[in-house]
C-alpha cells in the first residue's frame, strides 16, 4: 500500500510568513490552443519541501549534489506530540540510512494561524542524536524543525542530513514498517518542493 505524506500545492496553500505567494496562471487554454498549460511561481520551501543544506550553510549542497539513493530508506516513524522526550526517541531502534519521521499533530492544525505560531522545535539533544545515528532525512509535520536562528537546521544540514517539512497522514505509518520515497525536483538550489510517499505492508 502506498500513504501519500504530501500536502497539495495551490495558491491556498500556507506560507511560511514572509516567504513568496504562490502564483499559478494559465497561460495556454485547451480550446483556444490546441493544449493547456500553466505558468507556476512557488517558493522553494513552500508546502510539503525538501531543505538542502545550502538552505542554512555556506558552502552547503545543493539538492542536485545529492545521489538519488538518498532520497529514499527505511522509514522510522515517531509520535513525539509537541514534546520530543529525548528518552522515547532514543528507544526507538534506528539505523544509518533510515529516514525519521517526527509525529506532534501539527498537521491537523495546517490551515490554522497555531499552525505557525505555536509548533514546537526539535531539541539541540535530539538533533545531535540523530546526527550521531547517522540518519539520511528528518522528516516532520510541522512548517519547521525550529524557530528563529534556526540552529537545528544548522546541525542537521550541516551534517548532510536532508529536511522535509509541512508533512501530513503520518499517523497511518503508526506501528507499520514503511519504505519512504522523497524525491524532490533535481534543482540546483537549496530546496524545492517533494512528494513523499510511504510504501507499508
Amino acid at each position: 500500500m502506498l500513504v501519500d505524506l504530501s500536502v497539495a500545492l495551490n495558491e491556498k496553500t500556507p506560507i511560511y510568513p514572509g516567504d513568496p505567494k504562490t502564483k499559478i496562471k494559465i497561460s495556454a487554454v485547451l480550446e483556444k490552443d490546441g493544449y493547456h498549460d500553466h505558468y507556476v511561481s512557488v517558493g522553494t520551501h513552500v508546502g510539503t519541501h525538501m531543505d538542502a543544506p545550502s538552505h542554512m550553510i555556506a558552502g552547503g549542497k545543493n539538492l542536485d549534489e545529492f545521489p538519488i539513493e538518498s532520497f529514499s530508506g527505511r522509514g522510522v516513524y515517531i509520535q513525539t506530540g509537541k514534546n520530543f522526550d529525548s528518552g522515547e526517541i532514543k528507544k526507538v531502534p534506528m539505523n544509518a540510512g533510515d529516514i525519521v519521521l517526527f509525529h506532534t499533530g501539527m498537521s491537523d492544525v495546517y490551515h490554522d494561524k497555531s499552525y505557525y505560531d505555536e509548533y514546537p522545535a526539535i531539541p539541540e539533544e535530539v538533533a545531535n542524536y540523530l546526527v550521531e545515528k547517522k540518519v539520511k532525512i528528518v522528516g516532520v509535520d510541522m512548517c519547521s524543525v525550529d524557530h528563529e536562528p534556526f540552529p537545528i537546521h544548522r546541525i542537521l544540514l550541516g551534517n548532510d542530513i536532508l529536511i522535509i517539512e509541512n508533512l501530513t497522514n503520518l499517523g497511518v505509518l503508526a506501528g507499520k514498517e514503511s519504505t519512504i520515497y522523497a524525491f524532490p525536483i533535481k534543482l540546483q538550489i537549496d530546496g524545492a518542493p517533494v512528494r513523499v510517499v510511504a510504501e507499508v505492508p
